[in-house]
């Protein structure tokens, strides 16, 4: 996902205490946060935005609609826009990956979700929940929004990550999922077609004629495999016929759609359970 460099905020606090903020455009210019607190309290305060993290480590507590929260690993931290809260550590701190996403983002997803039932702004009705897998969910997308290096698997976690959360936690009803089979077939000619490309979540989605939600799910229903994975298989398999020809592992990383080097490694040891460097090096001998 892009990550603005300039956005990409390292903020000193106390001792033991760190900040970084960033931004991921993708999602209307969605700002995000990670952070370690043992000290450092928020006054009372609102945003536009909505509010929705989860804790990592240690507990956070806060005061919102007349009441104390608390959350700790594997709870959602939820605030709607304009809802008054503070914030501060419980114990010896906490540390938590928040993001601060629009109305408008929130909304979008929501009519996705439900293939336009749900009407309205969302609400968060429990401000704090627990969701140990939704949790780790979002701790992957937040991961991946703030490494910036592969944007269609922080794109397509993030919109899981937060589909689920409105789906368990603001009660928005999920639409039936149909065979898709003709739509998903246009979308993996273009993925096939041109793996090395920067493909975003969104063009792969209108060219299903579907929704991001359900383009996603659907794509798994009829392949196996998300989007995104379904993208990386594909590099692998383009990257292994270059490494036979002789390539360079540096040079393949590149020219099929990887990071870098480390990028490829780790998606290429993961499918074949062996380096590209000693793949190669069995076609050398």
């Amino acid at each position: 996902m892009d990550a603005i460099p300039q956005s990409d905020i390292d903020m000193p606090l106390g001792q033991g205490e760190r900040a970084r903020f960033f931004v991921a455009p993708r999602f209307d210019a969605l700002e995000c946060l990670t952070a370690t607190f043992t000290t450092h309290a928020y006054p009372p305060h609102r945003h536009e935005t909505y509010v929705i993290g989860t804790i990592s480590a240690g507990c956070e507590t806060w005061v919102a609609r007349g009441a104390r929260h608390y959350a700790g690993p594997g709870d959602f931290a939820f605030n709607d826009p304009e809802v008054v809260h503070d914030g501060a550590p419980l114990g010896e701190g906490y540390s938590y990956r928040m993001t601060y996403p629009s109305v408008a983002t929130v909304r979008a997803i929501a009519e996705e979700v439900s293939d336009g039932r749900a009407r309205g702004t969302p609400c968060f009705p429990a401000p704090a929940a627990r969701d140990p897998e939704g949790a780790a969910l979002f701790d992957a997308a937040h991961r991946a929004l703030q490494a910036g290096a592969d944007r269609l698997a922080a794109e397509e976690l993030y919109l899981r990550a937060l589909a689920r959360c409105l789906v368990r936690h603001a009660a928005i009803p999920p639409a039936a999922l149909g065979r898709e089979s003709a739509g998903v077939a246009r979308a993996r000619v273009i993925m096939e077609g041109d793996p090395a490309r920067d493909h975003a979540l969104a063009d792969l989605a209108t060219a299903a004629g579907l929704s991001r939600h359900h383009f996603i799910r659907a794509f798994r229903r009829e392949t196996g495999l998300t989007p995104h994975a379904f993208l990386i298989d594909r590099r692998v398999r383009a990257a292994r016929d270059r490494l036979r020809r002789g390539e360079s592992p540096a040079d393949v990383a590149g020219a099929v759609g990887f990071a870098d080097q480390a990028h490829l490694t780790r998606a290429f040891k993961a499918r074949l359970g062996v380096t590209p460097g000693a793949f190669r090096a069995a076609f050398r001998r």
